[in-house]
């Protein structure tokens, strides 16, 4: 087992707790191999690097020293940046030319290259995401699937690698990678180790339960608000879609079209996530049992809704709530 020589890529506003995140976590797992007998010396040689060698500063003004990327790196990690949805994305990526350039050059290489957030938009200019499943902050996840059609996004997922190409979900994932690279690396026992250590989960695959429905807007026309208004003003009502047509004094076939054209997809597949994000709200904000649920947002059967709570959030209503829920 020899080390592995890994580079994480510094400039200009990215996020320094994304850097040193992944440096750290690493640093322990040297440590923690070592004193197991896995290895005896360390298997992980880390180094923040620059385009130029030259120190820069992240997000909030703080100043990071680097050196300079080389060709013998094994993995390059490639964090995130201080983003917010409205900001033009094309200036920002348009400031990072020169590691979009770094990171292609290394990509073609066949060097591992791994984001960490939004880290991904890099990625995606350098061509790596072409072909490839994705992921990134779910808060960006539309984005990311829109600029690179090519790639399929998996909004979902917290850690997903195709090929030499990893991406990760927001911020905390960065401890996650950092905990994947460890298992890749070394096997579970020292991964496990490491996390319970540094008291990062060990078993997080899905950033779902994190999603804040309302902070996600979908592209609609007119016509297709005003379906979604009246969906959410009968959510508990059962779905009926010549009821829904009547509504709009259109036929189901047009209704279907019209709402169609609009957003891409039926209106039921709106309602079943307006369903579920109205759950995530009544498990964290109220103390409605959780067995009197499934009626107060639509489901006559309870164990419908637990099903797709399950297959759509990655936890269940129980469990949801002892995370989620305020005190």
């Amino acid at each position: 087992m020899g080390d592995m020589r890994i580079g994480i890529l510094a400039y200009d506003d990215c996020f320094a707790t994304e850097v040193f995140a992944v440096s750290d976590i690493l640093r322990i797992a040297n440590r923690v191999a070592r004193e197991n007998g896995t290895v005896s010396a360390d298997p992980f040689r880390t180094s923040v690097v620059s385009v130029n060698g030259e120190p820069v500063t992240a997000a909030g003004g703080f100043g990071i020293g680097a050196r300079r990327w080389r060709r013998d790196h094994d993995l390059l990690v490639v964090p995130g940046f201080d983003l917010s949805p409205t900001e033009d994305l094309d200036a920002r990526l348009g400031d990072r030319h020169r590691e979009i350039a770094l990171i292609r050059e290394a990509g073609r290489r066949g060097v591992r290259v791994a984001s960490v957030c939004v880290g991904a938009f890099l990625l995606g200019e350098a061509g790596l995401l072409d072909g490839r499943r994705s992921t990134t902050s779910w808060l960006f996840a539309s984005q990311l699937a829109g600029r690179y059609p090519l790639s399929t996004v998996c909004a979902q997922s917290l850690v997903v690698t195709d090929e030499h190409v990893t991406t990760t979900a927001a911020f905390s994932a960065s401890l996650d990678l950092a905990t994947t690279i460890v298992r890749d690396h070394l096997g579970s026992a020292v991964a496990r180790a490491t996390a319970r250590i540094t008291l990062v989960s060990e078993n997080r695959t899905s950033q779902a339960p994190y999603v804040v429905e309302s902070m996600v807007t979908p592209a609609t026309g007119p016509f297709a608000t005003a379906v979604q208004r009246w969906l959410v003003d009968h959510l508990s009502e059962p779905y009926s879609l010549p009821r829904l047509a009547a509504a709009f004094h259109i036929s189901s076939r047009t209704l279907l079209r019209r709402y169609g054209d609009d957003v891409g997809r039926p209106p039921l597949e709106f309602l079943q996530d307006a369903r579920i994000a109205a759950a995530k709200r009544l498990l964290s904000d109220t103390d409605v049992p959780v067995g009197d649920i499934p009626p107060r947002v639509g489901y006559r059967d309870p164990g419908t809704l637990r099903r797709m709570f399950v297959e759509r959030v990655g936890i269940g209503l129980a469990e949801y709530r002892r995370r989620f829920r305020t005190r």
